[in-house]
C-alpha cells in the first residue's frame, strides 16, 4: 500500500529552519538585561571615560589663563620632578604597604568572619552580630578622626588619662610616627572587615548543604569541614577579590589618612605620607595641577601592570580562576 506523500508530511519530517538572528534582534531579546546596566555603565562613563583627557594635564605646565590647550607642553618634565625629589620611592612604598596590610589582614578577618557567622546556629544572635559588624563602614571618615584624636590627644585623650591615672607618663601620638602604621590598619580593620564579610559569606551561602551533611555523617568536625570544604570553595573568591584589589594598589585612603593624622603633620611624613595627601598639599599649597595629575597617571599605570602580571601568575596555577 503506497503512502501518498502530502506538503503536511514533508513539514513533519523537514528539519525547523531557524530564523537568522541579528545583532539588532539578539540586542532586543535581551533588553531587560541590558537596561539593568545602563546605571553601571553611565557611572563608569561619566566618572572614568569622560575625565580621561584630563591626563593631558600631566605633561603641560598649567596655566590658568591659557587653559589646557593654550599652555606649554613640557612632556615628561614633571615626571622628572617626582623621581628627582626623593618623594616618589617614599610615598610609593608607603602606599603599597598599607594596601598590601589592609589586603592581606583584611581578607584574613572578611573569611574568619564569615566562617564564624556561618557557624552560627541562633538565627537572632546572627543577625545581631552581622548588624554590629558592618555599623563601623556607615560611619565616616571625620567622625573616625574624630573618635581617633579624642582616643590619643595629648591633653584630653582618654588613652592618656588612663595612663595618668595608673601613674604612668603620657604619650604624645601626634608626634610619634612608630606607633602610627599600627593605628591606621587597624582602624582600617575595624571600619571595613564587617561590610567586606558580606561577598565571603554570600560565598558560603552558595555551598551545598548536601556535602556538608555527607561530611558530618563521615565524621567530619568542625575544623575538617572549614579546612576541606569551605576554604577550598571560597578559593576563586578570595582570588578574584585579590586580583581587583591589586588593581589599586597604588591608590591610597585619603579619607582615612587625612581625618586621622592629617595633611600637614610633618611629625609623621615618614610613617603616614602616601601619594594621596602629596598630591592634596601640591594642589592646596601649589596650585600645581600637572604635577597632581602626573601622580595619577602614574598609579593608573603602575596598576594596571601589577594587575597584568599578578593575572599572568594566577593563570599558570589556576587557570580557571582568572579574571581574563
Amino acid at each position: 500500500m503506497k503512502t501518498a506523500i502530502t506538503s503536511k508530511t514533508i513539514d513533519a519530517v523537514s528539519p525547523v529552519v531557524r530564523k537568522r538572528t541579528t545583532p539588532l534582534r539578539r540586542f532586543w531579546s535581551h533588553r531587560t538585561l541590558l537596561l539593568m546596566c545602563v546605571p553601571a555603565i553611565l557611572f563608569f562613563l561619566v566618572m572614568s571615560y569622560l575625565p580621561m583627557p584630563g591626563l593631558y594635564l600631566a605633561f603641560i605646565n598649567y596655566n590658568y589663563s591659557a587653559g589646557i590647550f593654550g599652555s606649554d607642553f613640557v612632556g615628561f618634565d614633571n615626571f622628572k620632578f617626582l623621581v628627582t625629589s626623593g618623594a616618589l620611592w617614599k610615598l610609593t612604598s608607603n602606599t603599597i604597604l598599607y594596601n598590601l596590610a589592609f589586603i592581606v589582614f583584611g581578607n584574613i578577618l572578611q573569611i574568619s568572619i564569615a566562617i564564624l557567622l556561618n557557624e552560627l546556629r541562633k538565627k537572632w544572635f546572627k543577625k545581631v552580630s552581622q548588624s554590629l559588624m558592618f555599623l563601623p563602614y556607615f560611619i565616616s571618615f571625620v567622625l573616625v578622626g574624630l573618635i581617633a584624636y579624642n582616643i590619643l590627644s595629648y591633653d584630653f585623650g582618654l588613652l592618656n588619662g588612663i595612663l595618668k591615672s595608673i601613674g604612668w607618663d603620657p604619650v604624645k601620638t601626634y608626634s610619634n610616627p612608630s606607633i602610627w602604621p599600627f593605628i591606621i590598619v587597624i582602624t582600617y580593620l575595624w571600619q571595613s572587615t564587617g561590610y567586606g564579610s558580606i561577598v565571603y559569606f554570600a560565598a558560603i551561602m552558595g555551598l551545598d548543604s548536601e556535602i556538608v551533611e555527607a561530611s558530618e555523617i563521615d565524621g567530619a568536625n568542625a575544623l575538617q569541614r572549614i579546612r576541606y570544604i569551605v576554604l577550598p570553595w571560597l578559593k576563586p573568591t578570595f582570588i578574584i577579590l585579590f586580583l581587583f584589589s591589586l588593581g589599586g594598589i597604588l591608590r591610597g585612603n585619603f579619607g582615612l589618612f587625612y581625618n586621622l593624622v592629617g595633611a600637614n603633620n610633618t611629625a609623621l611624613f615618614d610613617a603616614t605620607d602616601i601619594i594621596e595627601t602629596f598630591v592634596f598639599r601640591s594642589l592646596m599649597n601649589n596650585f600645581n595641577f600637572s604635577l597632581g595629575s602626573a601622580v595619577s597617571l602614574y598609579q593608573s599605570v603602575f596598576g594596571f601592570f601589577i594587575v597584568i602580571t599578578a593575572n599572568w601568575l594566577v593563570k599558570k596555577f589556576s587557570p580557571d580562576n582568572t579574571l581574563f
